[in-house]
């Protein structure tokens, strides 16, 4: 959420930056400040009331022991009536910063100045391509055919038991999964970050934290009468961590990783782009948290992106690395770097990371601040990214690993999975 000083401020640039992010609303802008004008003079009539207040009843105890008995009692009568009128402002000043809290949650961030403008995926830009996309022989199969033919991931299994987008892993699919999730956890850990276990759900303070909320409501399942969420990444509880937090700047960058099953609605979502393991709507990610000085987070977030990287190396993934277009960025992100990775049956790039600053978008929502080196209390920047994402990792790497012998397992992989090839 963007401060109101700041968009006082920075009212052009803030306009400027929200048409590279396809933002139309751009009059919301006047109605914060307009509204922000009003919460001011109620503030002002309100602070004064109570001030006088205050006066008056430093008087009456002096009126008293003098003997002025009549005037203490009338400035008891006026105490009365500013009570009843500062009681009155206060309502209004709730309803009416209410009504800017609404406004504000509307507006996205504002993206970094390397952001270029585009309307779509089509328009990020390709900053890095890495490794050699590999040749399959003519009967190659896409993972949905390679799944069915080794037995290790059921599609309408899953869909019997549940629904389309809940598979069910069996066998060497289950134990991928699970040297998978083991693998990036022990990275993780080995690059400094510490290892959290998360709830699955949380309350609306944590969705609206973290931006979820109110921006993808119907994206998130909800549980009507606890009134949860289930999450749709660990990045929400993870970050809520730190929520209505002061942190030591000392602790600077604070990182956190952690195993999760995501839930995602994936509203709207069909065709050959989201079939099998493509997209889903429960699956398994590791992510990572970095809460950081606003100093460095850009520094930071390319830390994290050269992490995501060698991880892709090691699982021997051909990758690119993309850097979102205004048009294809999240709401909350001022700058994100997306990793896919090539499946050579589908013949097409995979989205298997997003890496993302939200400078102190977040941390304004969540109220995380530290002490600067004045004493100073300001807002962090929080940062995070998939390390990885699980479904498309998997597609990916089973397609690309067919052989003769079946699915070979890339090197780095193969201490956890205690095999080397599924067949």
């Amino acid at each position: 959420m963007l401060l109101v000083p700041y968009i006082r401020n920075n009212k052009k640039a803030i306009i400027a930056g929200l048409k590279i992010k396809n933002f139309k609303q751009i009059e919301i802008l006047d109605d914060i400040i307009s509204v922000d004008d009003k919460r001011r003079e109620i503030q002002k009539k309100l602070d004064d009331t109570l001030a006088e207040s205050k006066a008056i009843a430093k008087e009456i105890g002096g009126l008293f022991k003098s003997g002025n008995i009549d005037e203490a009692n009338n400035k008891k009568a006026q105490t009365t009536e500013l009570k009843e009128l500062s009681k009155n402002l206060s309502e209004e000043l709730n309803i009416i910063q209410t009504q800017l809290t609404e406004l504000l949650l509307k507006v996205p961030n504002v993206p970094h100045s390397s952001v270029a403008s585009g309307n779509s995926d089509e328009d990020n830009e390709i900053i890095k391509n890495v490794g050699e996309i590999p040749e399959l022989p003519d009967n190659a199969m896409p993972h949905w055919e390679l799944t069915d033919k080794y037995d290790i991931i059921d599609f309408q299994l899953g869909n019997k038991i549940t629904g389309a987008g809940f598979p069910v892993y069996k066998g060497k699919g289950a134990r991928l999964q699970r040297a998978l999730i083991n693998f990036f956890l022990d990275n993780a850990a080995e690059a400094g970050f510490r290892e959290v276990q998360p709830p699955l759900m949380v309350n609306e303070d944590s969705g609206y934290g973290t931006g979820q909320l109110p921006d993808k409501d119907g994206q998130m399942y909800y549980v009507g009468e606890d009134k949860l969420y289930l999450i749709p990444t660990a990045e929400v509880p993870i970050t809520n961590i730190y929520r209505n937090s002061i942190v030591n700047s000392k602790d600077f960058p604070i990182r956190n990783t952690a195993y999760s099953q995501c839930f995602r609605r994936e509203a709207g979502s069909y065709g050959k782009d989201v079939r099998g393991l493509n997209r889903l709507h429960q699956f398994d990610k590791v992510e990572i948290v970095v809460i950081e000085h606003p100093n460095k987070s850009y520094d930071r977030l390319e830390e994290m992106s050269n992490y995501v990287q060698t991880l892709l190396v090691k699982l021997e993934l051909p990758y690119r690395v993309l850097r979102l277009c205004g048009g294809d960025l999240s709401f909350t992100s001022a700058l994100t770097y997306d990793m896919e990775v090539y499946s050579a049956a589908q013949k097409r790039w995979l989205e298997v990371s997003s890496v993302s600053n939200f400078e102190s978008f977040q941390a304004n929502r969540l109220k995380l601040r530290f002490k600067d080196e004045n004493g100073k209390t300001t807002l962090a920047h929080t940062l995070n990214g998939s390390a990885l994402a699980l479904p498309r990792i998997v597609a990916a790497l089973l397609e690309n690993n067919q052989t003769n012998k079946g699915i070979r397992i890339p090197k780095a992989l193969i201490p956890y999975t205690g095999f080397e090839y599924i067949d």
